[in-house]
């Protein structure tokens, strides 16, 4: 059992490592991702070179730039990395003394510690800040960038993620799970102040922000993220943007047959105009979740059922919540439709004189609960409640607390790329992994 555990540890150690653009991994799985990450290595490389010529010719900034120090365009160097062969790397050039300049990015990233920059990069975008990048970066070529010039490498690495987003959608899912989950994200505020050194600096305040999310579900049961989206608001407008974004790619509004969501107010009104055909299906988890508010503890029982004891008034108070979630979701665990609804007639034979505010909640509109039944039984489970959304939340959510405020709104968003990515190889769900 101990070997088993250790192996299966590995296994899923080495999926992690994998699809977070690491090395030494094969197949096709490895080639997709190493042609992702080699493309942002060359982005970031070619805006490093460009910084770093400026750099050079700041101190001439203020009077006519001499001859030799006047850009003429660029050449193409072949430059190999750890992600694979780069057979047109754009060099910039002057119009002289190109020869006699020491390149220190790329005699530095080429022939000493290429790793070092991809995962320096890479950490950026899982939160490491401007100020320990900078760090990095003049520990690994003796020359220290601009927190601007920091930030538009990155955002160059950063940037061929995008086309994650833009893939065609060949295969519509007919079941889609939308939800949101929130984040800060800075942004400036319209004032400045004066740094320690007498530096006007933009002043800068996160900003609450929700990265609204769709999956789809197939019907043999696999399921895959399909597209996100940072907005300000969970309304119809942000909500509207999303799912135009996805028929923009291809997916097919008549093949949509369920929408699976927490019961966001800004989503019916979007799904009306955009997947009219739709029916939805209101998350149970929530639904029961949202119960609690609505207790009264009328005649709890004192006396714990099990081993005859007293219990005190809050014991007694956590009892009643815990056998009444419980008979909640019994309904919704149902295998099918007409057990639900029998149910549903116990739950309120029961619990109709104890807590009718919480029966009357659950009974309001519960037949937007039970739509999953036009479904087969083996997908219940999936597609009941928003819960496999929720798996990548409570990492973002524990990222987004590490960080406190994310740089801008692409950190924010690539944040949570990388981190799909990694989950889905954690639990080997590679068709989900490979398009990322």
């Amino acid at each position: 059992m101990i070997m088993s555990t250790i192996a299966h540890v590995k296994q899923q150690v080495e999926r992690i490592w994998y699809a977070s653009f690491q090395t030494a991994l094969t197949d096709t799985l490895a080639a997709h991702l190493r042609r992702h990450a080699l493309a942002g290595v060359q982005a970031a490389l070619e805006t490093a070179l460009v910084e770093e010529l400026e750099a050079h010719r700041q101190p001439y900034r203020h009077q006519s730039l001499p001859v030799p120090l006047q850009r003429s365009g660029t050449y193409t160097r072949r430059v190999l990395t750890t992600h694979g062969f780069i057979p047109d790397l754009h060099i910039p050039k002057l119009r002289g003394g190109n020869r006699a300049r020491d390149w220190q990015v790329l005699t530095r990233y080429q022939l000493s510690m290429p790793l070092l920059l991809d995962q320096a990069l890479y950490l950026y975008t899982l939160g490491l800040s401007i100020r320990d990048l900078q760090e990095a970066l003049y520990v690994l070529f003796g020359h220290v960038l601009s927190r601007e010039a920091v930030n538009r490498v990155t955002r160059a690495a950063q940037s061929p993620m995008d086309t994650w987003r833009t893939q065609p959608i060949s295969d519509t899912p007919p079941i889609l799970l939308v939800d949101g989950v929130w984040g800060q994200v800075l942004h400036p505020t319209g004032a400045t102040f004066l740094d320690q050194s007498g530096h006007e600096r933009r002043e800068m305040r996160g900003r609450d922000q929700v990265i609204l999310t769709i999956m789809g579900v197939w019907p043999d049961g696999r399921h895959q993220l399909l597209h996100y989206h940072l907005a300000a608001a969970e309304d119809t407008a942000a909500w509207s943007a999303l799912l135009a974004a996805l028929l923009g790619r291809g997916l097919d509004a008549a093949a949509v047959q369920m929408v699976v969501s927490d019961g966001s107010t800004g989503l019916p009104a979007a799904l009306a105009t955009h997947l009219p055909d739709a029916k939805q299906q209101r998350c149970v988890v929530h639904k029961v979740r949202g119960l609690e508010r609505a207790f009264c503890y009328r005649d709890l029982t004192m006396i714990d059922p099990v081993t005859g004891e007293p219990l005190t008034y809050e014991a007694a108070r956590r009892l009643r919540r815990q056998h009444l979630s419980t008979d909640a979701h019994a309904i919704f665990e149902a295998p099918t439709r007409a057990e639900a609804d029998a149910r549903l007639a116990t739950f309120r034979a029961t619990w109709a004189s104890l807590e009718p505010e919480v029966v009357r909640l659950l009974t309001k509109d519960v037949d937007a609960c039970l739509t999953f039944y036009q479904f087969d039984q083996s997908l219940h489970q999936l597609i009941r409640s928003t819960n496999l959304l929720e798996r990548f939340f409570r990492e973002f959510r524990t990222k987004s607390d590490e960080i406190g405020a994310f740089p801008n709104d692409i950190s924010c968003l690539v944040v949570f790329h990388v981190i799909v990515i990694r989950d889905d190889a954690k639990h080997d769900r590679s068709h989900t992994a490979k398009t990322g």
